[in-house]
């Protein structure tokens, strides 16, 4: 997961996740558990994550009867998770957790609904020890579904 330079730090290198792997990571489950594979990160830097949305989903039995939706909140969600890895996969943060501070700037562009492709790509722009922000994108089947800035705090 890591390569050590010459100078001793750490040079992270792109690590990928099934659904395992992402458990091992990060402490969400079904049904919260929003994401289904990470097709790349960088620990600490980014990741790019896909979810497969299906019918199945038990938030579309509510949301909405007739014409599903995938909940902006759990689309939010999604990203923050693929952000998530990305922080807990750093070895000094192993075990911990990552907990919201705040969501600015969500943007919501495209309906997300049953049969589709979640694409989410989060950039982690700062990070400090215990806190840190991400910007994320969501795409649905190639086109910008939303967008946001995602504060963290590390437990």
């Amino acid at each position: 997961m890591f390569a050590q330079s010459d100078g001793g730090k750490m040079n992270a290198q792109p690590i990928t996740a099934d659904i395992k792997g992402i458990m091992e990571i990060i402490p969400h489950r079904p049904p919260f558990l929003l994401i289904d594979r990470i097709i790349s990160s960088v620990p600490g830097r980014n990741a790019v994550a896909e979810k497969g949305v299906t019918m199945n989903e038990p938030f579309f039995a509510g949301h909405f009867p007739g014409h599903p939706v995938m909940p902006g909140v759990l689309i939010v969600e999604a990203m923050a998770q693929a952000g998530a890895f990305s922080i807990l996969s750093i070895p000094e943060n192993k075990g911990r957790l990552a907990f919201f501070g705040a969501a600015d700037k969500v943007r919501f562009r495209q309906q997300v609904t049953p049969g589709g492709m979640l694409r989410l790509e989060v950039e982690i722009v700062k990070l400090r020890p215990a806190a840190g922000v991400g910007r994320g994108v969501a795409y649905f089947d190639g086109n910008k579904a939303a967008e946001a800035e995602l504060t963290f705090f590390l437990g």
